[in-house]
């Protein structure tokens, strides 16, 4: 049975989802739990270049776990912080970043970007600044 993002009889454990033929690869659900993830959308070009301003934010992030989304253009920042209602928040340059951090299921790849390490660490200081 695939996943739902509302449904907690749909979840299991990595090893088990690893394991189904259910749906279109693993994903991970945002439970309100304190794991939250800043997704960059079109960010890494053909040449693996970051645009800069992605840079920033994943060297204000820290050493947390970061992963090439799905799309292989894209990041997912994962880590610790308070976030109640989702957002696609626009900066001013043209870009966009969503935090979610409830009621949200991410497909991901487990391609950690650059050697991330496999942990979570606070980035409320930056989901807060971004916010």
């Amino acid at each position: 049975m695939a996943a739902s993002s509302t449904d907690p009889r749909t979840w299991s454990s990595y090893t088990d989802a690893s394991k189904s033929t259910a749906g279109t690869g693993l994903g991970f659900v945002l439970n309100g739990d304190g794991i939250v993830c800043l997704d960059l959308d079109h960010v890494v070009g053909p040449d693996g270049a970051v645009a800069t301003w992605a840079e920033d934010i994943v060297r204000r992030a820290g050493r947390t776990y970061i992963e090439v989304s799905p799309s292989g253009q894209g990041l997912h920042i994962f880590g610790l912080a308070d976030v109640r209602q989702g957002r696609r928040i626009r900066k001013s340059g043209g870009y966009a970043v969503e935090v979610y951090g409830t009621g949200r299921f991410l497909t991901v790849t487990g391609d950690r970007f650059r050697g991330a390490p496999s942990a979570l660490t606070d980035i409320s200081a930056l989901v807060d600044e971004l916010t």
